[in-house]
């Protein structure tokens, strides 16, 4: 299990400044591959499949994911494909728990 998956995401209340551009590095390299950091203000990833039933699959999965750590991304589903996109709204900017749902969010593929 990848280590930002074992960790719960974080309620961010603001005030706190985005992940700088090293920090975000740093996590990206933690993460699975096809994860990127888009102009050092948001996480995203496409994710593949084989028909329209298994992305809608994964994308309810995700959606559960999301209630339980109280932390949503934007997720664009299509046919065969799945596009995940998330950052802290409340900062406008990357935290660590950002990360850890993008962790916790390619383990939904096992």
């Amino acid at each position: 299990m990848n280590e930002l998956a074992r960790k719960d995401c974080v309620p961010c209340k603001g005030g706190v400044p985005p992940l700088d551009e090293a920090e975000s590095t740093a996590l990206l390299q933690k993460l699975g591959e096809g994860w990127k950091v888009v102009k050092n203000h948001h996480l995203e990833k496409q994710y593949g499949f084989k028909d329209f039933r298994q992305a809608l699959a994964f994308t309810n999965r995700v959606g559960e994911l999301a209630e339980a750590q109280g932390h949503h991304p934007d997720i664009y589903l299509a046919w065969g494909k799945v596009t995940l996109t998330m950052w802290t709204h409340k900062i406008d900017g990357l935290t660590e728990s950002d990360f850890i749902f993008a962790a916790k969010a390619d383990q939904e593929l096992l």
